[in-house]
């Protein structure tokens, strides 16, 4: 698992240690039942405090992309194919509403767009 820490990034560290994490889950780099690193380790080959990934593992966990065992560590969640898939249509959905304001910011009509969005779905 690789995580590329920036200081210069306006994101706090353990949002840009969540979000990277997260990126390796959905895209199937990280799979179901795969263990993490430990929050201490992670932390210490990130150089950053333990506090901050346990952050970003405690994010992570509420979302429910990993697990916890008490005594065994951290773990990809397993079965979670729809959730996964919710973050995929979340994405496209954002990336529709962004061309459909970029749209409308220079005066295409509903009805355009739409033909607009037919033409790219052929």
């Amino acid at each position: 698992m690789e995580i590329i820490i920036s200081n210069s990034s306006d994101r706090p560290i353990y949002e840009q240690i969540m979000t990277q994490i997260k990126a390796q889950i959905l895209s199937g780099e990280l799979e179901g039942g795969e263990q993490l690193p430990s929050i201490r380790a992670l932390a210490n080959s990130l150089r950053v405090s333990a506090i901050t990934t346990k952050r970003a593992y405690a994010d992570l966990e509420a979302q429910g992309f990993i697990e916890t065992v008490q005594g065994k560590g951290s773990f990809v969640a397993g079965g979670n194919e729809e959730l996964i898939r919710e973050e995929h249509l979340r994405e496209v959905e954002g990336l529709m509403g962004r061309a459909v304001e970029a749209g409308r910011a220079i005066g295409l009509s509903d009805t355009e767009l739409s033909e607009m969005f037919a033409l790219t779905l052929e």
